[in-house]
């Protein structure tokens, strides 16, 4: 078969920090809280399968196991592995716990898991929405341990505010919580591990306490710094690429869509496309896509040339 882009169906989660936010994007959402729409993902948690095309119903796992590195290309496709990123979409409407990731190496990942380094890319915020990123200077581990035992951990915690268009690059070991009034598209590895240093003592989805990993935490953060980076982008040229995040596992792109855009993909790794905002159509050699916000869309290695037309904000991600 010839390749084509793959649409997903969303995987949703419920959180207790989330709401009905992601209903704009024309999804379908289940009763409750939405935090969260897993758009593209082969994980144990929650595996899409695609809609649309031939391959419509598979699931990411079995597209994976059908068209290997035709697929995925060389970097991205492994015989034993799972599709290595998990693409989302959050809905912050009460703050998330603070929290932490391991890298890959970390003795105590629970089996089978990778580590977690990530990006996000701001694509609403209410006036005055903030987010938490890393530890104030000066912080190191026997400082925030006494402050965590004192009750006092937000003391220790650098606050940013936020709006559309702010990007920020999360490496493993950065203490980090998106906060009310922010939807956000996140880039990640393939994982589902998050140790919580603090959760406002508020209860869980279940009314209890949820859990929190505060040694854990404190053993992975990276106290002389991780790294991590942030970026206001409303400044992008129109038809260009303004790089966001460039990690061993990902990079990640924006590009304003102004005009008639003449693209490919290469054979050593998939790409992915995010829709912001705006609207416009992604052609192919033997097709065609009209293309809306909160789309994901996952272009196999070997289609080759692809056109992006329209006024829209898209981010492209591929392996490095």
């Amino acid at each position: 078969m010839k390749p084509y882009p793959l649409k997903f169906q969303p995987e949703m989660k419920e959180r207790v920090w989330g709401g009905r936010a992601l209903e704009q994007f024309g999804f379908d959402l289940p009763e409750g809280r939405i935090g969260e729409a897993w758009t593209i993902g082969d994980h144990a948690n929650g595996t899409t399968r695609v809609v649309g095309g031939e391959l419509d119903g598979l699931g990411l796992n079995e597209v994976r196991e059908q068209h290997g590195a035709e697929f995925f290309g060389s970097k991205g496709y492994s015989q034993d592995a799972r599709f290595p990123l998990l693409i989302k979409l959050l809905d912050c409407q009460d703050d998330l716990s603070v929290q932490v990731h391991p890298n890959d190496h970390y003795e105590k990942l629970p089996a089978g898991e990778l580590g977690k380094t990530e990006m996000w890319y701001v694509l609403s915020a209410k006036p005055g929405a903030k987010i938490i990123y890393g530890l104030k200077d000066g912080v190191g581990r026997e400082e925030l341990a006494k402050a965590i035992d004192e009750g006092r951990i937000m003391d220790s915690l650098q606050e940013v505010s936020v709006e559309a268009g702010d990007s920020f690059y999360i490496p493993a070991g950065t203490v980090h919580a998106l906060c009310a009034g922010v939807l956000v598209a996140e880039i990640q590895q393939n994982s589902d591990t998050t140790y919580r240093l603090y959760d406002y003592n508020r209860p869980g989805l279940d009314g209890k306490p949820r859990e929190l990993h505060v040694e854990d935490s404190l053993n992975v953060i990276a106290y002389e710094g991780s790294g991590a980076t942030r970026l206001k982008t409303n400044n992008a040229e129109p038809n260009a690429w303004l790089e966001l995040a460039h990690s061993p596992y990902f990079i990640t792109e924006k590009g304003v869509v102004a005009k008639p855009w003449s693209l490919s993909t290469s054979p050593d790794t998939f790409t992915i496309l995010v829709i912001c905002d705006g609207s416009g159509k992604l052609s192919w050699e033997d097709g065609e896509a009209e293309l809306a916000p909160g789309e994901c869309y996952l272009l196999p290695a070997s289609l080759g040339s692809y056109t992006l037309d329209g006024k829209m904000t898209v981010l492209r991600s591929y392996l490095p």
